[in-house]
């Protein structure tokens, strides 16, 4: 505004009746107040960082660790991917038994800090994905096989999603862990994937999965790799990364 009054002083100045201009300046100064909003608007829609930024937190499997997974970075090259920041932890070794509801609680605490922790740096929750690999062992206990789900789902707000890869439904319908789920948590949505040549997750427990969360009121999309078997292939992180621009394009608009 400090330019726009020099411009008027020195306009009225040199006409020397500034009676007679005085509509001229009113035009003059509507239109300066009017480009500077605008210029001020504008800029902040393009320049606000926090519009598009995303945090993926992968998780592991036993015997796994969370650098071996890092490369898989290098297959989300869309753009929208460009202020992402990926995490991929480490878990305790310590084991749990199999059947342990308490290791996965403590597990899905230590996760959410470090959600609450990227939440405090302004990213989205809804801008927040979380998904865990098949496992590389067949012994695997019910902390790690529910941790994506559990994380997601025991959230007290609605994050951008899950995605499960080659495992089963870890939880009964009269599970505890149910109950804990709260309307808002209900509203992520999570991606089922499944290789029909899987021969460690036969095909009815992997196809059990999404209708078990739907039950529960979670959205679930179910996809089948007709020739993949217990991992991961170029095409599902490919389905993946459309997934998530999807959500990520959804929660910016």
């Amino acid at each position: 505004m400090t330019r726009v009054t020099i411009t008027l002083t020195q306009y009225v100045t040199a006409n020397g009746n500034a009676a007679g201009l005085s509509a001229k300046c009113i035009i003059f100064i509507f239109l300066a107040l009017n480009v500077t909003i605008y210029a001020l608007f504008f800029h902040r829609r393009v320049e606000d960082p926090m519009a598009t930024r995303s945090f993926v937190l992968w998780l592991h499997g036993l015997g796994d660790s969370g650098p071996a997974n890092e490369a898989i970075k290098s297959v989300f090259t869309s753009p929208l991917f460009n202020n992402t920041k990926w995490l991929f932890p480490s878990a305790p070794s310590n084991p749990q038994s199999p059947n342990d509801a308490g290791g996965l609680l403590k597990a899905v605490q230590n996760i959410h800090a470090m959600i609450d922790k990227e939440i405090a740096e302004c990213t989205s929750p809804k801008n927040i994905f979380v998904w865990i690999p098949p496992r590389r062992y067949t012994s695997l206990s019910l902390s790690f096989r529910a941790l994506t789900l559990a994380c997601v789902l025991l959230y007290p707000r609605t994050l951008g999603g899950g995605a499960v890869f080659s495992r089963w439904v870890p939880f009964t319908s009269n599970s505890s862990i149910l109950e804990r789920i709260t309307p808002d948590a209900k509203k992520a949505t999570f991606v089922w994937s499944y290789g029909m040549v899987d021969r460690t997750v036969m095909f009815e427990a992997g196809q059990a999965g999404p209708p078990f969360l739907q039950k529960v009121g979670v959205r679930c999309e179910f996809k089948v790799y007709s020739d993949l078997g217990h991992s991961i292939s170029n095409q599902e992180l490919q389905n993946l990364q459309s997934w998530i621009k999807t959500r990520l394009e959804s929660s910016s608009s």
